[in-house]
């Protein structure tokens, strides 16, 4: 007989599995083997049922090998391969065709969502072979260009399906929007904070990190959530990157070009952030890969987290292992911290005074300095407003600028980093690795002794250098210039002098 092909993940990767059915005499039974988790072993009766339904009452002893045996195999994924292994070594489909087929089965034979249909999409493209899923995951497949693939609402349907008597019905295509045009917080919301408001544009022209410090009710948070309105869309490869992410999660992917935002509180789990667990599922560094990961209250962290996002932050990638294996998930995310000055909140506030000792302030300033501020590109104070500023009505003659007006600007600098850098596979500025530094972003004798001074001055180490040196780079191309100079090296400058180095 031919085998039935079946899915299982490993990390954002869909591995195949053989599904085998040998059905012999004896007491009613079903054993899994092949390495199956919980949810693949609780697949008998799951699949018991849906053929109950179908009018198939299984008997005898039925084994059910899942290879290749050493992969552990998860999920319910793998309910409809099984069901119509036992419908073949039942004869009541003579031939099933050789593709994949993943879809989790309800007690009345209906199809449910699964998660991994994207990867499991490319594996059939790479096999070269159809894909069969439930209705709930065709919009998913159908992003992923140049995959043969059909959906089902029930196992009834697949089955007449194979037996020819109705036609294979095709995963729709899905039309992809494009950015909304309004974005909620809105930059004209926010009152003040030019700089705060020109840091936030630099590092969503770039890619470069940002570090928010100021009092409570400054307008950190606002900030922070509005730069995801001018982040320029996900183009085509970088929104597969992210339905990889979200599909293997089993999380609802969304069909617009919005890039991915998230939050992450202060009492998250390491595991939850950075990904593992028992099944190595990727964690929140990685749903936010190509998008903003928002680390609010950042001095309230636990070190062993914020530690482990250095590698992450500087690779671009993160790799988790544990006894189960060893996985590598994307992380290439634009990091944005927001922080109180001091454990009160009110140090430099000129309405409220600060109630902290000198010993304390250090103490909390310790939090904010070390080697993860200084992966932060762009460090900034965000003073608190006084109720007057707050208060007062907008000029109606010379407003604020909406985030679709900073949008276009970002989007122009991004077309031309990724026409500089796409012979090296980048995409933006802060990609850069060290060489391409050293080799592209070069500086007259004049740019270069005035940053050797500064460097001098301020004590930056080589790392801060180089990212000194992208921010430059990034300011020149919103300015649409071809060369770094003076004055783009003093705003990059003027952006490290908050607490990092």
């Amino acid at each position: 007989m031919r085998n039935i092909l079946g899915v299982t993940l490993r990390g954002v990767e869909a591995l195949p599995v053989e599904v085998e059915v040998e059905i012999t005499g004896g007491l009613f039974a079903i054993s899994i083997i092949g390495m199956p988790d919980v949810a693949v072993r609780e697949s008998r009766e799951r699949v018991r049922a849906a053929l109950r339904y179908l009018g198939l009452n299984l008997k005898g002893r039925i084994s059910v090998n899942l290879a290749p045996a050493d992969i552990p195999k998860e999920g319910a994924l793998l309910d409809l391969p099984i069901a119509l292994g036992m419908l073949h070594a039942t004869s009541m489909i003579s031939e099933c065709p050789k593709a994949l087929y993943m879809g989790e089965l309800a007690l009345d034979g209906r199809l449910r969502r699964v998660r991994g249909a994207v990867p499991a999409a490319f594996l059939a493209r790479e096999l070269n072979i159809p894909l069969y899923v439930p209705v709930e995951n065709a919009e998913e497949v159908a992003l992923v260009k140049g995959v043969n693939a059909y959906c089902a609402d029930s196992l009834s349907e697949l089955v007449l399906m194979l037996k020819g008597e109705i036609e294979p019905r095709p995963v729709p295509p899905v039309y992809i929007p494009e950015m909304p045009e309004n974005s909620e917080p809105d930059f004209a919301d926010v009152k003040g904070q030019t700089q705060a408001r020109r840091a936030a544009e630099i590092a969503a022209a770039g890619h470069h990190n940002l570090l928010l410090v100021g009092s409570p009710g400054s307008g950190k948070t606002l900030i922070a959530k509005a730069l995801a309105g001018i982040l320029p869309p996900l183009t085509d490869d970088e929104l597969v990157e992210t339905l990889l992410v979200r599909s293997t999660l089993g999380i609802e992917t969304t069909t617009g070009r919005q890039r991915p935002f998230r939050t992450v509180h202060f009492t998250a789990s390491t595991v939850s952030v950075c990904g593992g667990g028992n099944n190595l599922k990727p964690g929140e560094v990685s749903l936010a890969h190509r998008g903003v990961l928002f680390l609010d209250e950042y001095t309230e962290f636990k070190r062993d987290l914020t530690e482990s996002l250095r590698g992450p932050i500087e690779d671009g990638q993160i790799t988790v292992s544990r006894a189960a294996g060893t996985v590598t998930y994307p992380s290439r995310v634009l990091l944005v911290l927001a922080a109180n000055p001091c454990a009160c909140g009110y140090f430099g506030d000129p309405l409220i005074p600060c109630k902290c000792s000198s010993f304390d302030i250090e103490r909390y300033r310790r939090k904010l300095s070390g080697p993860i501020i200084d992966r932060i590109d762009l460090q900034i104070n965000v003073p608190r407003l006084t109720p007057e500023e707050l208060l007062s009505f907008t000029d109606k003659n010379n407003p604020p600028e909406s985030s679709a007006v900073i949008r276009e600007r970002v989007i122009k600098a991004r077309k031309i980093q990724q026409e500089r850098w796409k012979e090296f596979g980048l995409v933006c500025n802060a990609e850069l690795p060290e060489k391409l530094v050293k080799k592209f972003l070069t500086l007259s004798d004049e740019e270069h002794a005035y940053l050797v001074k500064m460097a001098e001055k301020f004590n930056l180490s080589g790392r801060g250098l180089s990212r000194v040196l992208k921010v430059s780079r990034t300011i020149a191309d919103l300015a649409g210039e071809e060369n770094i100079n003076t004055k783009h090296l003093a705003e990059a400058l003027m952006y490290r002098q908050v607490y990092g180095r």
